[in-house]
């Protein structure tokens, strides 16, 4: 195996995106490697003419995919929105891979993410040396995708300062970036468009401007309204991680899983899933992909410190982690979801027992 301990979706998927190319007989816009149709048959699966079975990278609503893809076709950058953990980067870095190949070109925006990390930089060295120039001019992910026509990701777009953020306005608007110590400018070609990334549950959110949101269209990506869906999502996640982790998958996962998003899904939705008792919420979100980590959490405990088998042993460490972010809000909160659930559920006695020994 490569010793690459996560390579980008454009390698991991490499023979499904060759298949889809090899048959694609769409139009596709300048500078695109797939057509819009073959693009989300990438994101939400299918087989090719020729047998390849596409997997599903988003299951999730189709016409929000539609709806990404057909975004960025037009000169519209795209904003996907949605609370922490409902696959906002993992759609961002699949809708790079299978339109322009390349999704590496990524920005990760910071509270300490500056002007030069967006524009441009320079290499001291030669800027000392023989002033302003092209060769001493360093640039950033934006500026090779306006460049080349291609994508450029910028993730968690409202972590960094409305100040910075509204160095994206020229580019977006007059799709050019000036450089003005050269008196010139880089004109983005054909292709060239932004994915970014947002949530505005965290704290440090830094809400954009009137003048930079007329500029995004927004998608919003929902967590699973359904809990087989959910279910899904996670198994095969945490089968994909798995093989990546060379941790050994047990038989028992699938009701293990079951368990995990019940719990998740009652605490997150104030109520038990027959809406028979009210439940006070904790402070975390437990998203979807919190619940993988949980699950991967928990397989790693297994293979390493545990008998190999997915259970309350092995899980209940992380679990506790997941939930309790706030060490006396989230603990009171499970506490009384323990007493007043769990501790009546036959099936979830070894949850109960442990979990009160964690606390």
């Amino acid at each position: 195996m490569s010793g690459i301990l996560r390579q980008p979706a454009e390698i991991t998927y490499q023979t499904e995106l060759d298949a889809l190319k090899a048959e694609d007989v769409g139009n596709k816009p300048e500078n695109w490697a797939l057509s819009p149709q073959a693009v989300v048959t990438y994101l939400l699966g299918g087989k090719t003419k020729s047998g390849v079975e596409i997997s599903p990278k988003y299951i999730g609503n189709r016409r929000l995919i539609e709806t990404a893809v057909a975004t960025l076709a037009t000169d519209r950058a795209l904003l996907l929105l949605g609370v922490p953990g409902t696959a906002k980067s993992w759609v961002s870095e699949h809708l790079a891979a299978g339109i322009c190949g390349n999704s590496t070109q990524v920005i990760q925006c910071t509270a300490g993410t500056d002007e030069n990390q967006i524009r441009y930089g320079w290499n001291y060295a030669q800027l000392l040396a023989n002033g302003p120039s092209r060769e001493a001019l360093v640039p950033t992910p934006l500026y090779r995708a306006m460049e080349s026509g291609t994508l450029c990701r910028l993730e968690e777009l409202t972590r960094m300062g409305s100040d910075v953020q509204d160095t994206l306005i020229t580019v977006l608007s007059e799709k050019m970036l000036p450089i003005p110590e050269l008196n010139e400018a880089v004109y983005a070609q054909r292709g060239f468009n932004i994915i970014a990334t947002a949530n505005n549950r965290d704290k440090g959110v830094n809400e954009l401007s009137a003048a930079l949101k007329r500029r995004f269209n927004v998608v919003v990506l929902p967590l699973p309204d359904d809990m087989a869906q959910e279910i899904s999502i996670i198994s095969k996640r945490v089968a994909e991680m798995s093989a990546s982790l060379e941790l050994p998958m047990p038989l028992d996962a699938q009701s293990e899983i079951e368990k995990v998003v019940t719990m998740f899904r009652e605490l997150r939705g104030g109520e038990t899933l027959d809406g028979k008792v009210t439940l006070k919420t904790p402070t975390g979100n437990l998203s979807t992909a919190e619940a993988i980590a949980v699950m991967v959490g928990g397989l790693s405990q297994a293979n390493w410190f545990g008998n190999g088998r997915l259970d309350a042993e092995n899980l209940s460490s992380n679990l506790v982690g997941a939930i309790v972010k706030d060490p006396v809000q989230d603990k009171a909160v499970l506490e009384e979801y323990l007493e007043t659930v769990l501790k009546k559920r036959p099936a979830y006695s070894d949850y109960y027992k442990i979990i009160n020994e964690v606390l």
